[in-house]
């Protein structure tokens, strides 16, 4: 099967006052569907409403701008939402099931881009939500005599219970409406903040890598997934890499530009393209990837569809070259001892990030 890995842009799948919804669709980007994995971005306008919903699928939360959001969670099982602040560089787990909605308490817009796998989603490679109310939701699915006897009440009350919200997916509340207060120590443990985190790598004039699992951050095994933040200074480079335990990787450029190479099956080049903001890729399973950004640099958020990843190195301290001896060195690349040397002693001091050539 011939592989598109061209990076793609989100369609418009909902637009109003409140705010709009995009999703990359399976059937324009088909790797999704076969690698059951997708993504959407959530833009929330002043006093914009994401109304409660639950999706198919196990995703990660990135707000990618704002300071001043809200997002009130429901786990399955649970009898009490929990409230939560979000703000710039916050990730936060949405297991599948749960009921969630999203507010914007600030005065900017509220963007969050959402990655997650979707092995038992109702189309795969594409979230679906399922709303509880408005003209989508589930209250107005069942009929007046199904919600009367549901929750006891009379017809006319059954009436106003499900048709009351003639809104869709995301709406604007009226100035002064009044929504739940976050609470700080839920904050703390279910949200994490990838931004102020101590970077794993930090290379001068490269740029920082932080990755984000488990172990780190507990709540992120309830989704099974990981995530990765690359900042890249101008000009630098994120060298090759590939997941060793068959997990996926999806890709969010967040800011600036550059360029990704992916390698694949038979050591062909299955993308050499032009990267910048807004653009989702996916690495499959073992294959290479690597980048390099722009005179403005290169910032991008990984999903990695495994609780704690293990990457395969070209370059650094931990290079799969530096790690084979000398002999089988010569061998496999046909160079004289000589040469061998001289790349094995440039591995040594190399790094996963890399700056600009001189």
């Amino acid at each position: 099967m011939e592989l598109n890995l061209a990076p793609k842009f989100a369609q418009k799948i909902f637009e109003g006052e409140g705010g709009t919804y995009y999703r990359w669709s399976s059937a324009e980007y088909e790797l999704l569907k076969e690698a059951k994995v997708g993504g959407g971005r959530l833009v929330l306008q002043p006093r914009g409403f994401a109304l409660p919903h639950y999706a198919d699928s196990n995703r990660i939360g990135y707000v990618l701008q704002g300071s001043c959001g809200v997002v009130g969670i429901v786990p399955p099982k649970a009898s009490q939402e929990v409230v939560l602040r979000l703000k710039k560089g916050d990730i936060i787990p949405v297991p599948s099931g749960a009921v969630s909605w999203w507010y914007n308490d600030g005065d900017s817009e509220l963007i969050i881009v959402f990655l997650g796998e979707t092995s038992k989603a109702y189309v795969p490679g594409e979230f679906t939500n399922f709303l509880l109310t408005g003209t989508q939701g589930i209250l107005g699915g069942f009929s007046t005599e199904f919600n009367s006897r549901a929750y006891d009440i009379n017809n006319e009350e059954a009436k106003k219970l499900a048709k009351s919200q003639s809104g869709v997916l995301i709406i604007k509340l009226p100035e002064g409406h009044k929504m739940p207060h976050p609470c700080k120590n839920s904050t703390d443990k279910l949200v994490f903040n990838i931004d102020a985190a101590l970077p794993d790598i930090h290379v001068q004039n490269a740029g920082l890598l932080t990755a984000l699992t488990a172990k780190k951050f507990p709540f992120l095994g309830e989704v099974g997934l990981s995530a990765t933040l690359v900042k890249l200074d101008a000009n630098a480079m994120s060298s090759p890499m590939y997941a060793g335990d068959s997990s996926v990787q999806v890709i969010y450029v967040a800011k600036g530009s550059g360029r990704i190479q992916v390698v694949g099956i038979n050591g062909e080049r299955a993308l050499d393209a032009k990267v910048k903001a807004g653009h989702l890729l996916l690495v499959p399973r073992f294959f290479v990837a690597s980048a390099i950004a722009d005179g403005e640099g290169l910032e991008y958020f990984s999903l990695i569809t495994a609780t704690e990843p293990i990457f395969g190195e070209f370059t650094g301290k931990t290079s799969v070259w530096g790690a084979l001896s000398p002999h089988v060195l010569q061998a496999s690349l046909n160079v004289a001892p000589e040469f061998e040397q001289l790349f094995r002693a440039k591995i040594k001091k190399s790094t996963i990030l890399v700056p600009p050539q001189n």
